[in-house]
């Protein structure tokens, strides 16, 4: 078999191409997101410290109803429940009211006011931080629900001496439909990312439905104040303002953790991620460039192999073109496979079931699309409320 090449041919300049994604992408799951994938849990500190557990609740009675009965069961020694009820007019305000008349562990913060220079949940995430009693912080929603009573206990396990963050994984429940795949792939994804980067040192955000730092290191870091007129930006921007390589910890298990109520339409779920996209420009310039990479990797490699299998004259084959296809195909294949590994690895270490990660780069090309529209439209039309 001989071959040649025509240096002049668009085949050959999309191979340059799909090459350059190949290899980026390789990169990326092999020593970044391996970092999740093969992770092994370290011992888990046992100086169980008290814990001050803030929730936001905002017309969320029926949510309430679900969370405060574990939240209030949990194994742990020491700890309060901040329960902030911002401006609700549903039956959120006396249901709290009751609670906290009967039971010691609820610290009940009442606001009627909206504070209008604050957008989103920062105002009253402050006030329940500023409320809190103690200096250890455990955040989560409202329309979460912790899976064991060991939550509280095992998230503050992955604390050390240097330790004033730790950032997990929070899941979505796991429900019928393409829409809620979709979804939990997604954050399946987003959280290989944070979670990869915050094992290679280098912490970029948090989830606010599972996240835990230290009340002094919000108030030495002024807080939300550097970005109080973004809706969003609670948990990503704050952690990438203050995270660092040693102040950062990361918690990974398949069983300890919160699972959270996902949208139910495409629109709601659309609204949801224009506000995280929102954020995405606030990152630092690190962070920004190395997401970048990964998304152009991704937006030139499906276009570029689907090319390649469309363009074969790049080559001149004196056995016939079919050498030319078994070798692009094996580079694709070898990235299939590639994906496959880390992804189930990945769903595997957070406890993610029945997300047909078979069809991994078919839910990569449609991300590959809605993330690259999403985001351009959430840059040009910024979105407001939560």
């Amino acid at each position: 078999m001989s071959l040649s090449f025509n240096f002049n041919s668009l085949s050959f300049i999309i191979l340059i191409l799909f090459s350059a994604a190949w290899l980026v992408q390789m990169f990326y799951h092999w020593l970044l997101f391996r970092r999740l994938a093969f992770y092994k849990k370290k011992e888990t500190n046992t100086n169980l410290e008290p814990v001050s557990v803030i929730v936001c609740a905002h017309n969320a009675y029926e949510y309430l109803l679900d969370l405060l009965p574990v939240a209030l069961s949990q194994d742990y020694p020491e700890y309060e429940l901040v329960i902030v009820n911002d401006c609700s007019d549903d039956q959120t305000e006396e249901y709290l009211k009751e609670l906290a008349r009967n039971n010691h562990r609820i610290n009940f913060v009442n606001l009627t006011q909206h504070l209008n220079f604050f957008q989103g949940k920062k105002f009253p995430l402050s006030m329940g931080i500023k409320s809190a009693k103690y200096d250890l912080l455990l955040l989560t929603d409202a329309d979460c629900v912790p899976t064991t009573d060991q939550w509280i206990k095992e998230m503050v396990g992955a604390y050390n001496k240097d330790t004033e963050i730790v950032v997990a994984y929070g899941p979505y429940f796991e429900r019928k439909g393409l829409l809620n795949k979709l979804i939990r792939f997604d954050t399946l994804y987003i959280a290989m990312q944070y979670l990869s980067l915050a094992l290679a040192k280098k912490p970029y955000m948090g989830v606010g439905r599972n996240l835990s730092y230290r009340k002094s290191t919000f108030l030495k870091n002024k807080g939300f104040t550097s970005h109080y007129n973004i809706p969003s930006g609670d948990d990503d921007l704050f952690i990438s303002q203050v995270a660092n390589k040693k102040n950062t910890a990361v918690y990974v298990d398949a069983i300890h953790r919160v699972e959270s109520e996902p949208k139910r339409s495409w629109a709601s779920w659309i609204r949801q991620k224009r506000r995280h996209y929102s954020t995405g420009t606030k990152y630092k310039t690190k962070t920004n460039s190395a997401l970048g990479f990964l998304l152009g990797s991704r937006l030139l490699y499906y276009p570029s192999l689907i090319a390649l299998f469309l363009l074969p004259a790049a080559f001149e084959i004196s056995s016939g073109n079919i050498y030319y296809y078994i070798v692009i195909g094996f580079f694709a294949l070898l990235h299939y496979i590639t994906m496959f590994i880390i992804y189930h690895k990945s769903a595997k270490q957070l406890g993610e079931k029945h997300l047909g990660l078979a069809f991994a780069p078919i839910y990569d090309c449609f991300f590959m699309i809605f993330t690259t529209v999403l985001g351009f439209w959430s840059t040009l039309f910024k979105p407001k409320g939560w």
